[in-house]
């Protein structure tokens, strides 16, 4: 992490919302915690660094943002441990792919020590609403947003850094039923598909609007050419056990390139699981499940951790996957993977980053 010392104008809300919080009651991402961090980037430079109460932005309705698209995110989550402290999970990984996207939008980079020091210092100020308990956290949002008041299309002159927060639960309460889509695509080849802009989640909403009116949670994507190798699913990564062998699509420019899926490939790894990084047709899937050896399906992400599914939609029929136990190789790594991020275990791979 960088050593440089970032200043950082803090002002303070008046009226704390945090006794009004039901830790027993968390909806995903509807909670806020009481304060947000804000930068600006203007004249080729990153300044007005400041933590305030979290509230509306003043936004000009010319903003190049909300018109031509330039706008990018990151999601990540702190931990409470057993013994109080509060915990990130590779918060470098995440600064290092918001650069990645700024890159590919024609945005500025985000300096390490704008994202990491506004980063820590907020949490701190708001460590109180980091929850503790398993299945609980303090989601984070870091995002990047064009703000220039000009409709022309061209890169933004001037650019706002922003990080909330919010304390949530489990993202899905129960196995996931997917379909695997034939119709629409995610990404396509010299696309975007590979960077977390704003306009990759927008295109998916309605394909998976018609697929949760057929009684599934959300999608399998493929890829954009054929139809014929998965991609992605929803929002997360995608992982198969098969014949014991952990599979999981080799990343392209189509594909995120998930520090969840990184961290779960490095401890199945860790463990001696065969992995295998590369095209997987859904065809390939299928007779798979047709021959008995199709053991596990789940995706990976922030929001999720990893979520099991439990059947996969396709060609008319619903592969119905086994029932997982306790030994089943995605179980036994989503409970090292919250061993780790809650300092119950050996963290080897230096993982955890300790805010306070």
């Amino acid at each position: 992490m960088s050593t440089a010392t970032l200043h950082i104008d803090i002002t303070k809300t008046a009226h704390s919302r945090l006794p009004g919080l039901d830790i027993n009651n968390l909806p995903f991402g509807k909670v806020f915690s009481d304060h947000m961090f804000i930068a600006e980037y203007a004249d080729g430079q990153w300044s007005k660094s400041r933590i305030v109460p979290f509230g509306n932005l003043e936004l000009s309705p010319a903003s190049s943002m909300m018109h031509y698209g330039q706008a990018i995110f990151e999601g990540m989550k702190a931990y409470r441990s057993d013994n109080g402290d509060v915990l990130l999970f590779r918060p470098l990984e995440n600064q290092k792919r918001l650069n990645r996207s700024a890159l590919r939008m024609a945005m500025p980079e985000v300096p390490e020590e704008v994202f990491m020091e506004g980063l820590v210092e907020l949490l701190k100020l708001d460590q109180n609403w980091v929850p503790a308990g398993d299945g609980r956290s303090l989601y984070i949002r870091p995002f990047l947003i064009a703000t220039d008041d000009y409709i022309g299309v061209k890169p933004s002159d001037t650019y706002m850094f922003l990080i909330i927060t919010t304390p949530v639960g489990n993202y899905y309460d129960h196995p996931l039923k997917v379909k695997v889509e034939h119709t629409f695509f995610r990404a396509v080849e010299g696309g975007v598909g590979y960077v977390k802009a704003s306009g990759n989640y927008g295109r998916s909403l309605y394909p998976t609007s018609l697929a949760k009116k057929d009684g599934y949670d959300q999608l399998i994507w493929t890829d954009a050419r054929e139809h014929k190798f998965v991609e992605e699913s929803g929002t997360m990564n995608l992982m198969f056990v098969i014949n014991n062998t952990l599979i999981t699509p080799q990343l392209r420019d189509t594909i995120l390139a998930g520090i969840t899926r990184e961290s779960v490939l490095a401890i199945a790894r860790d463990w001696n699981v065969n992995v295998e990084e590369r095209k997987i047709s859904v065809d390939e899937i299928s007779d798979a499940f047709d021959n008995g050896t199709l053991q596990e399906a789940f995706g990976t992400g922030t929001a999720a951790t990893i979520a099991h599914i439990s059947e996969i939609g396709y060609n008319g029929r619903n592969l119905v996957l086994p029932v997982l136990t306790p030994e089943s190789l995605s179980k036994r790594i989503s409970k090292e993977m919250d061993n780790i991020r809650r300092k119950r275990t050996d963290d080897i791979h230096n993982w955890v980053y300790r805010v306070c």
